[in-house]
């Protein structure tokens, strides 16, 4: 007895990793310096045990929005850091690929996170953020707590850049796991359910 049919599988489509999940197990190469020496580490899940996650994935190398991104998370890794928060970059490009743009791009050359390869697509595959047109990642952003279940996921369309200051907000409100109204911000009450 055949419990999927045909029609079930040509219809299949991948479901997006989401709030309360457990956040996909990776093994991945990732670009730490411009050294070729040193600049090359392989990550697991368990490389930051005990800490949060801020994965953020994007289309392209050498491409014109995502540079703005990966600086803009770049200037805030300390921030992150502070909150026990690691940020790692994403994207279906080689290892290679992303040394040469962080030598090439002044505005990346020092990044302070690794900058992960997913050239077989498997990490992006399990999250469900591929493009299904262009073949690479959209622009997703993933929180990941301590134990691994994903607390908060945003998606951009691959044109739109988008904002690591909200993230960083949303990481904020997280970690104080109470009650935090549209727009609230580190320092600020939060509401009692009466």
């Amino acid at each position: 007895m055949n419990l999927i049919d045909d029609d079930m599988l040509f219809n299949y489509v991948p479901r997006m990793a989401t709030i309360g999940q457990q956040f996909p197990e990776f093994e991945l190469k990732g670009v730490v310096s411009n050294d070729l020496d040193s600049a090359f580490e392989t990550f697991t899940n368990d490389s930051f045990e005990g800490k949060w996650l801020c994965v953020f994935a994007w289309p392209k190398d050498f491409t014109f929005v995502c540079p703005t991104e990966i600086a803009a998370f770049g200037k805030m890794t300390g921030e992150f850091a502070d909150r026990d928060c690691q940020v790692l970059g994403l994207s279906t490009d080689s290892e290679f690929v992303h040394l040469a743009w962080r030598k090439d791009h002044s505005d990346l050359n020092d990044l302070p996170f690794p900058m992960l390869s997913d050239i077989k697509r498997e990490l992006s595959e399990e999250l469900g953020i591929l493009n299904e047109e262009e073949g690479v990642c959209n622009r997703a952003t993933f929180l990941v707590d301590p134990q691994g279940i994903i607390r908060h996921v945003s998606v951009n369309d691959l044109n739109v850049g988008r904002n690591p200051a909200e993230t960083l907000r949303i990481l904020d409100a997280l970690q104080t796991d109470e009650l935090c109204p549209c727009n609230w911000k580190q320092g600020e009450e939060t509401l009692n359910a009466a």
